[in-house]
């Protein structure tokens, strides 16, 4: 059955190239024969009857920590002024680890605005999401950018931070909530929750260190 298909395909393939794209005739026959080999080597390598095997994107699958992102950078921030058009669904993209997608979306919202820096820290978490945890170019530039825009918010240092940590530069992410701490508020809000996530780096560097010594 596998092969009856395959054979159907190939020959409603010539047909559109011929009839519809109006293939010129001399050419035909270059093309039956491309699509005569394709089906060669799916005769060769081809096996209809294995079954399927499909598997999510990585990044699609996401639990309670991609949620919890977009949480901390909104309770960080002061509300966006970017219209809902962009924001709800690519916070919303986030969420469910769609970030590609989010980031994609965040890019009309910069156009738009380029001096929101809301936008721009939302954009930047999209692509470390979508680089699957790791800091590229891109995203540290959206960084720079949204802290170029809003340099009192909290989040673009805060995440930069997170980001180089996570991509394995413990002591320049360490160095970047240090500074960051330092200028906080007595009374910031989240002056509590940077305190303990530099405390729990600082053990991890700790550690690290001590088994190098070892």
């Amino acid at each position: 059955m596998g092969w009856l298909i395959a054979g159907i395909l190939a020959l409603a393939c010539f047909l559109v190239m011929a009839l519809v794209l109006k293939l010129p005739r001399r050419t035909w026959e270059v093309s039956a024969a491309a699509l005569i080999v394709g089906l060669a080597g799916y005769a060769l390598q081809g096996n209809p009857s294995m079954a399927g095997s499909p598997t999510a994107p990585k990044e699609k699958v996401a639990g309670a920590e991609a949620a919890e992102a977009v949480k901390a950078r909104k309770a960080m921030g002061n509300g966006s002024t970017v219209t809902d058009k962009y924001m709800t669904p690519a916070d919303a993209l986030a969420r469910h680890g769609q970030y590609g997608d989010a980031a994609e979306l965040l890019r009309g919202a910069v156009a738009e605005q380029p001096n929101n820096g809301e936008a721009w820290l939302a954009m930047a978490n999209a692509l470390v999401g979508h680089a699957e945890g790791n800091l590229s170019p891109a995203a540290v530039l959206a960084y720079r950018n949204a802290e170029r825009a809003a340099p009192d918010h909290p989040g673009p240092p805060f995440f930069l931070g997170l980001a180089l940590a996570q991509s394995g530069r413990t002591e320049e992410g360490r160095a970047i909530w240090a500074e960051l701490l330092a200028r906080s508020p007595a009374d910031a809000p989240w002056r509590s929750e940077l305190t303990a996530r530099l405390a729990d780096l600082d053990a991890f560097i700790a550690r690290q260190k001590g088994a190098g010594g070892q």
